[in-house]
């Protein structure tokens, strides 16, 4: 198993003997059998739903806020498997934005600018293996390009730090990473982590993506690399605050792509480099008009 992506990406790229596999046909079951040992207390369930309510309700001046901002439509989503299919045949086939999917992937309001494949995928809904071979179906029925060849490549970062997480086990969640070695971000500063976790640094781009985090359980591959960076290398706060917040909340949080780009980002991961973003060079390349942070903020 190689350590480094490239490595990866080349031994599998180019090797015959990896091929991917074919998706296994099923068909759908005609009953369920109930398990015999499954407890179904519905009393619990209603105290959790109450629970969960009170929640909601209590968490008052943003409720109305978040209502607004999930009314206009930006990212409502609906589990299963059928949704994904929708979604697959929408953003491949209806739309056709497959075809410009590269150009687009650093966006970060809507729905269109990428895929949003991933809470699907890390809940199981649909398999990689399904979203590959769809993309072999559009290069062969449309066409093939620099966007088809770089899905195939984000699913190939994904089912790297699948393979990193088995090689390396626990230590993929150690405060010295894969590397074994000092990190940057050196304090456990729960002030700061605050400040970072509620969208309050006052960095408007940070915060911007903060609370997209905090009100809808997702935010833009873009926004994650810059939030990370901000908390390790700017607020210098132990990264593995940053991690468990975002396998806390987000809804397509998945074990091996989630500790793994947090442990690349504090420098203890696959790539000894270090990952600084500008944030304000980030800003003006990714929101020159501040509709993101006027969204958001």
């Amino acid at each position: 198993m190689p350590q480094v992506f490239t490595e990866f990406r080349k031994k599998l790229e180019w090797n015959r003997d990896f091929p991917v596999r074919q998706d296994i046909k099923h068909t759908i079951p005609t009953k369920l059998y109930q398990m015999g040992w499954v407890n179904w207390e519905l009393d619990s369930c209603i105290e959790l739903e109450s629970k969960f309510k009170d929640y909601v309700e209590n968490r008052g001046s943003i409720s109305l806020e978040i209502k607004a901002k999930i009314s206009k439509g930006y990212l409502e989503f609906k589990g299963g498997e059928k949704e994904a299919w929708n979604r697959l045949q929408e953003y491949f086939w209806d739309k056709n934005l497959l075809r410009i999917y590269k150009e687009t992937r650093n966006g970060m309001i809507g729905w269109d600018y990428s895929s949003k494949f991933s809470p699907w995928l890390a809940n199981g809904c649909i398999s990689p293996v399904t979203v590959y071979n769809e993309i072999l179906r559009y290069e062969e029925e449309r066409e093939s390009n620099d966007s088809t060849y770089w899905m195939k490549f984000e699913l190939l970062w994904r089912e790297f730090f699948r393979w990193i997480l088995r090689r390396h086990g626990k230590k993929v969640f150690n405060y010295s990473g894969i590397r074994r070695q000092t990190p940057n971000g050196l304090e456990q500063n729960w002030e700061k982590f605050e400040l970072w976790r509620n969208g309050e640094t006052g960095n408007d781009f940070v915060d911007a993506n903060m609370r997209e985090l905090l009100y809808i359980g997702f935010m833009s591959n873009r926004g994650r690399q810059n939030v990370a960076s901000y908390l390790v290398h700017r607020l210098n706060v132990d990264w593995r605050l940053g991690a468990e917040w975002f396998e806390s909340q987000l809804i397509d949080y998945d074990v091996s792509s989630n500790w793994g780009n947090w442990n690349y980002l504090a420098g203890v991961g696959n790539d000894p480099r270090n990952r600084i973003f500008n944030m304000e060079k980030q800003a003006q390349d990714y929101d020159p008009n501040e509709e993101y942070r006027k969204l958001w903020i």
